[in-house]
Parts: C-alpha cells; structure tokens; sequence
C-alpha cells in the first residue's frame, strides 16, 4: 500500500488479518524459538568452557557438554592451557562415551571460542551434528557490560 501512496495504519493491517484468520508475520506457520528448542530438546548438545581459580591462584578450564533435554552435563575434560587440539580430542572422547550410551543428537550450540577450530567441527560433522554458532559478541563490550546507557548495570554483567 505504501508504494501505492496510501498510508495505512498497523492497527488496520491488524484487523484485516485478523479477519482472514491470519496471524501477523513472521509467525504465520513457524514456531517460536522456545517451541522450536522444546520440540528439538532431545537433539540438542551445547558446550562450551568454565575456568575455575584455584587455590595456588592457578586457572583451569573445564569444557563441559551438556544435553538440551535431560540437563545432563558431560565433563569433556579439565586443562590449563586449552588449545585446539586439545579441544577436538576432548570432543572425541566425549562422543564416544555418549555413542556407548546409545545417544545420538542432531545439533550442537557453541560460541565463537578460537579454540573451537575447523577441525572440532569436523568431529561433529563425522557423526552427523550440525553446529550451531552463537551470534559475534560486540566490539564494545564494556559498553555491552554496562548496559545501552553505558552505565553500570548489574543486570546486564550478571544476567538477573
């Protein structure tokens, strides 16, 4: 109707759908991100690192897999200096452990840690897991710590 020179108000795009039985896009016929996760849980692995501090000020991390549906968090193995052989060795093992289980999953989430190299993915990939890349981080991220404002947020540093 715009490029028609007509102006029309939302509201009236509204009810002309809502009259044809129609929802408005985008969810017409696709779920929601809940329901498609609800729907896929049993399919879902996400993994990604923890560091912990030691006692002797020493910082390990641990690589931790964890499946959508049950919860259930797999210890991929604990390190102090992660690299990306490390990383996809660790994958390895860990899915042979959950193939001995009788597990098979679809999709892994993880983020855009270096560590997770080409060849992480690859091992995935061998057993038919699609990977799924969490979206880039901001450039700025103490702005993104402090919130839009740029002021301390502590919900935005803690996730409350």
């Amino acid at each position: 109707m715009i490029k028609l020179g007509h102006q029309i108000a939302s509201s009236t795009v509204w009810k002309i759908l809502h009259a044809a039985g129609l929802d408005p896009a985008p969810r017409r016929s696709s779920p929601t991100g809940k329901q498609f996760l609800t729907a896929q849980a049993h399919d879902i692995l996400a993994i990604d690192f923890v560091h912990a501090d030691t006692i002797g000020l020493k910082r390990l991390y641990t690589l931790i897999l964890t499946e959508h549906r049950t919860r259930r968090a797999h210890l991929a193995g604990v390190t102090a200096h992660p690299t990306g052989e490390w990383t996809t060795q660790a994958a390895r093992n860990v899915l042979i452990d959950l193939a001995e289980r009788g597990r098979k999953f679809k999709l892994l989430i993880r983020d855009r840690d270096t560590k997770f190299t080409d060849s992480f993915d690859a091992v995935f990939a061998d057993e038919g897991i699609g990977i799924l890349k969490s979206p880039p981080e901001p450039l700025d991220r103490t702005r993104s710590a402090k919130g839009p404002s740029g002021n301390y947020d502590a919900s935005y540093s803690t996730g409350c």
